[in-house]
């Protein structure tokens, strides 16, 4: 079954009445979630600005995706699900592996290629990766992290417990034959995963009214049994009550979700995207529906917070993302004995051997 709860398939719409009780407790949603949604949306966003920043410096080298614009997604899904919980997404990772617990520190390090990167500088922008914290990526190649997804979500199964695995991919990623297949042996298999179509309305520079008849994209579920909605991406409430409703029927066994969330990036698909393809005002537009200006109106709304007080987390804040520059700067480079460590499983292949 199909639930669409977005009509316009041209903007996105602000929370309903029904995003203002929180589905895991059935009641409206408290000052302790907000604060907590708003200061973690506020970090993902400052690193990102930092990060593109440091990227013009060249201090940053190689591809760099940005994540400003669509950190409700981020911050609603780890509201909603538990921290042993999996995650794995495509190559715009900072703002959900920093969501998913990956200190700036060791998010801003690896970006410098830096030995104490979360994937010991390796990895780099595309491919964070967190074992402690069920992260697994950070994916360069388009879809790639579907079908891996959902080998995470058969291990759980396989191993009887009730985690479940959110599995994230742009709009490009949609008609990879990959994801078919994915979607087909996890529906005949029931697997507790949660694939999450992160529709920013633009395949790098394509419009996706341009490259396909069916923009609807959540209908795509129907096709392989699978439970989908389609969701407010620029809404932290609207999220979070998706995630929360599809990992539950995950955990009860239903069989996997398929959630097409509808949200919006500032910046281009990468640092060196000129952005032709889309005029300003559009993109000032969508600026009107923005996840944390929301969230900051309804803390004032309610008065949770002063301004003093949201200065205070603004300025804590703005700090750890400083020092996790200063802390990158600093860090070594990888020994060059690192080269052929985490590739092989045999520390000598034979191959490499003089």
């Amino acid at each position: 079954m199909a639930t669409k709860v977005i009509k316009d398939n041209n903007q996105t719409t602000k929370a309903s009445k029904s995003n203002e009780i929180n589905y895991l407790t059935g009641k409206p949603f408290d000052k302790d979630q907000y604060v907590y949604w708003y200061e973690l949306a506020y970090k993902i966003r400052r690193f990102e600005e930092m990060s593109g920043m440091l990227y013009g410096q060249q201090k940053i080298r190689g591809f760099c995706h940005l994540y400003i614009g669509q950190e409700a997604l981020a911050v609603g899904t780890v509201s909603a699900t538990r921290p042993q919980d999996n995650m794995i997404t495509a190559y715009r990772d900072h703002g959900l592996g920093i969501a998913k617990g990956i200190s700036c520190n060791e998010a801003m390090a690896e970006l410098y290629g830096k030995a104490t990167g979360c994937s010991k500088g390796k990895g780099g922008s595309m491919h964070y990766f967190s074992k402690e914290h069920k992260f697994f990526g950070g994916h360069g190649i388009v879809g790639a992290q579907i079908p891996l997804g959902a080998g995470i979500a058969f291990a759980d199964q396989y191993s009887g417990n009730d985690n479940i695995t959110t599995c994230y991919f742009g709009d490009g990623a949609v008609w990879q034959g990959a994801l078919h297949e994915t979607f087909n042996l996890a529906s005949l298999w029931k697997l507790p995963v949660i694939f999450i179509c992160e529709n920013n309305g633009y395949a790098m520079g394509t419009s996706i009214k341009r490259s396909t008849r069916v923009i609807d994209f959540y209908k795509l579920g129907e096709v392989y049994d699978i439970h989908s909605e389609q969701v407010d991406g620029m809404s932290c409430e609207a999220v979070h009550n998706a995630i929360a409703r599809s990992a539950e029927r995950c955990r009860k066994g239903e069989g996997p979700c398929f959630l097409e969330i509808k949200t919006y990036r500032y910046k281009g698909h990468s640092m060196s995207d000129p952005q032709k393809y889309r005029s300003k005002d559009e993109v000032e537009e969508y600026k009107k529906l923005d996840p944390i200006e929301q969230l900051l109106a309804t803390i004032k709304k309610k008065k949770w917070l002063n301004d003093d007080h949201i200065q205070a987390l603004n300025d804590k804040i703005e700090a750890e993302v400083e020092a996790s520059v200063q802390f990158a700067e600093e860090s070594p480079f990888p020994d060059n004995e690192e080269l052929l460590k985490d590739i092989y499983v045999e520390d000598n292949y034979p191959f490499l051997v003089d």
